[in-house]
């Protein structure tokens, strides 16, 4: 197996010069564009999650908190069909409706169609612990303004929370 390692490295850097080779010069590589803006909403929490804040961080919250925060997006990926990749970081703080403050910590990794669906996944840090938020949802657009409305599901040993937020960004191209 050791002596296959260096035939396959040599076959691998053939065929990546090949698909290199298949770029033309009138391709451009894809324009980074920043999508950041705040966002607004509600968290439902489970009955598991909400007992599991007053026994261990003694916070007494209902069935729902609001959320306010802030999305850092970009677009780093493009097709010619418009399907793209973005990346998101979402800081949010949740319960101050109730004189709380729940902050809640989010980096996704995703992609968006031409129409505007998009959907992303992955690391959520929040008092209630470590879970993994799946996120899916809409952005709507009217001239340079992007509308996002998204519903994120977090799933967790210690209780499944569910949020809807919805937010605004302009095209800032840095």
């Amino acid at each position: 197996m050791s002596k296959m390692i260096p035939v396959l490295v040599v076959l691998f850097g053939l065929l990546a010069g090949e698909a290199s080779a298949q770029i033309t010069q009138t391709q451009r590589p894809a324009e980074t564009i920043n999508l950041s803006g705040p966002r607004v909403g509600v968290t439902f929490l489970s009955d598991t999650t909400r007992t599991k804040l007053l026994e261990d961080k003694q916070i007494d919250v209902g069935f729902a908190i609001s959320q306010f925060g802030w999305q850092m997006e970009k677009r780093f990926l493009s097709s010619p069909t418009g399907f793209t990749g973005v990346t998101e970081f979402v800081a949010l703080f949740g319960g101050l409706d109730q004189g709380v403050v729940l902050p809640s910590f989010n980096w996704l990794v995703g992609a968006r169609t031409a129409s505007g669906v998009e959907f992303a996944a992955g690391p959520n840090i929040t008092p209630a612990g470590l879970a993994v938020v799946v996120a899916g949802g809409m952005t709507f657009q009217t001239g340079n303004l992007n509308i996002p409305v998204n519903v994120a599901f977090v799933p967790s040993k210690n209780g499944a929370r569910v949020s809807m937020l919805i937010g605004f960004n302009g095209r800032n191209r840095p």
